[in-house]
């Protein structure tokens, strides 16, 4: 296999090899870290596992990378690896890394609203309003 061909089935298995220790790490929280990450996210639950799939092509996103390694607390030795596989499906990438804004965790209490469903709706909310106060905040620059 040559040219176009052994590149695409290159850069596919390149991408399966970070997905994979991604998949390793998932593997090794507890159960409820991929809806965690998801809500962190704004994603659904099943946007976690095709990205942490290593047979989907779909490549994680720049900007996702710093909340995945925070969120999952990956060890320094996982994240070394897993941006140098990084780094080989996506070369062009990585060279923006260095771009990408830093993100800070904030914990806010809130009361609990006696319901599974409205502490949800909460979250989500609140999920919301810091996603929009972003990029309000990101359009000034």
């Amino acid at each position: 296999m040559t040219g176009p061909a052994f590149e695409a089935a290159g850069e596919q298995g390149a991408v399966a090899a970070y997905k994979s220790i991604f998949k390793a790490v998932l593997d090794e929280r507890p159960s409820g870290m991929r809806l965690r990450l998801a809500h962190v996210m704004g994603k659904n639950r099943s946007f976690i596992s095709q990205i942490a799939n290593p047979a989907y092509q779909v490549p994680i996103p720049l900007q996702h990378l710093n909340t995945i390694f925070e969120v999952c607390h990956f060890s320094r030795a996982e994240k070394v690896a897993f941006l140098e596989a990084y780094g080989r499906a996506h070369p062009r990438r990585t060279a923006r890394l260095d771009g990408v804004p830093r993100e800070r965790t904030v914990t806010l209490h809130v009361p609990d609203l006696g319901s599974q469903r409205r502490n949800q709706q909460l979250d989500a909310l609140l999920h919301d309003v810091a996603r929009r106060l972003i990029a309000l905040l990101q359009e000034e620059r």
